[in-house]
């Protein structure tokens, strides 16, 4: 990391309501860097500058889970994630984690989507695993590929291809993607550049849980830890429009900050202080978030299903339990980055006993000085009016989650400069 980044004021409280064109300017942007085909050697193209000294970096990233109860075999899976930074030498990281058996992927090859399940044509290449074209990795287990050569660009959709060889009990992945992948239900297909054997579509995505490129020396990412609001619940499937999505984009465009990487830690249902759908934040702090390669920043945005849960916890447990992820990741060197749960009245669960209790919790994210900084995602997308709601304009519908007008509103009260401090 950086050790030459300033200094921010831990107290302070930056809301930026920038209009929606800034985050939105690049929605569609990212494919391959230059216009020419890619080299033979990598999903990428040669026609920038070999970067010196680099500083490996996360460009993608969803936290695991139990994905499904019955791991099947012999099938080929087509995950298509959009990549935030760019650099060169792409890895890819796979999972085992909720495994109780072992797994053996045949081949695996990574590429770059042109529509659906097809690639542009050249970019698919394979992968290696310490020299190897298979792996098996054992219950619990995750594995780093070998580096491909070429360089990748940010906001690109990489296609990753994982023939399944060999797999039975629990299968490791992220449930809710909100990104049509694809599944050739026979054979090995890995290295298939066109769409023809992958006939069945998959929400979630199996196996791949991180993606990380070489970037220019000096270049962090941010790692959004979350509930179902970052994980991006209630927003347009397919279209990338997660509140980490747009912070992405409007890093990948700001100059002023070398924050580029986003990797997306949210878990729909997740809890900081209990095991639920998925485990408890404090639990997967270390493998979801500070394995990350590259990671300057961790930005907590979680709580709201503890408060509204019964029993729910008191405000003092569940500021305790900040308390330990704020005091782990500053051991590790990461700042944190803490912001205020968002209301919620109108949800099933509301109450006015979690109301206050959420009262009290925002209280201490604003006051203690306990985090880096502070971005107060409540006064961004609630009511004037009636502030324990989600102003009607952001609201999905239920309530709970900003739909896709909202999430950009969350994403531009992040100022990058909140985003770096001096903990290295």
């Amino acid at each position: 990391m950086n050790t030459t980044l300033p200094t921010t004021p831990r107290s302070r409280l930056r809301l930026r309501t920038r209009a929606l064109h800034v985050t939105t300017a690049v929605l569609a942007t990212g494919a391959l860097i230059g216009a020419a085909p890619a080299p033979a050697s990598a999903p990428g193209a040669d026609t920038v500058p070999a970067i010196t000294r680099p500083t490996p970096v996360v460009t993608w990233a969803a936290s695991t889970d139990l994905v499904s109860p019955t791991a099947l075999q012999e099938r080929t899976y087509r995950l298509i994630v959009r990549t935030s930074v760019g650099g060169e030498g792409l890895r890819v990281r796979l999972s085992n984690t909720f495994g109780t058996l072992p797994v053996t992927f045949g081949r695996a090859y990574a590429g770059l989507r042109a529509t659906g399940a097809a690639l542009v044509p050249g970019s698919n290449r394979q992968l290696s695993f310490g020299g190897s074209p298979t792996v098996t990795l054992a219950p619990g287990a995750s594995v780093y590929s070998d580096p491909l050569r070429g360089t990748l660009r940010p906001q690109a959709d990489l296609a990753v291809s994982l023939y399944v060889q060999q797999a039975s009990g629990p299968a490791t992945g992220h449930k809710m993607a909100l990104q049509t992948s694809w599944i050739a239900p026979s054979g090995d297909h890995a290295a298939d550049e066109a769409a023809t054997a992958y006939t069945d579509r998959a929400t979630s995505w199996f196996y791949l849980d991180a993606a990380v490129v070489n970037a220019r020396r000096g270049t962090g990412a941010v790692a959004t830890l979350g509930d179902s609001i970052t994980d991006g619940a209630s927003s347009t499937a397919d279209t990338n429009r997660r509140w980490p999505d747009f912070l992405a984009r409007r890093l990948a465009v700001d100059p002023r900050t070398r924050i580029k990487g986003v990797a997306n830690e949210g878990i729909s249902g997740n809890k900081v202080l209990s095991d639920g759908s998925g485990q408890s934040a404090l639990k997967r702090l270390d493998r979801d978030v500070l394995s990350q390669r590259g990671l300057h920043t961790v930005f907590l945005l979680e709580g709201v299903n503890d408060l509204k849960a019964t029993p729910a916890p008191t405000a003092a447990a569940l500021i305790a339990g900040y308390r330990q992820l704020i005091d782990r990741s500053h051991a590790a060197g990461i700042c944190v980055v803490g912001s205020t749960v968002m209301p919620y009245e109108g949800w099933r669960e509301w109450s006015p006993g979690g109301e206050a209790l959420r009262q009290e919790v925002n209280a201490f994210v604003r006051e203690s000085g306990a985090f880096d900084e502070v971005v107060d995602f409540d006064a961004a997308v609630r009511d004037p009016a009636r502030p324990s709601r989600i102003l009607p304009a952001y609201d999905s519908g239920d309530h709970l989650h900003p739909g896709d007008a909202g999430m950009p509103v969350m994403a531009d009260a992040v100022d990058p400069e909140q985003l770096r401090c001096s903990r290295r």
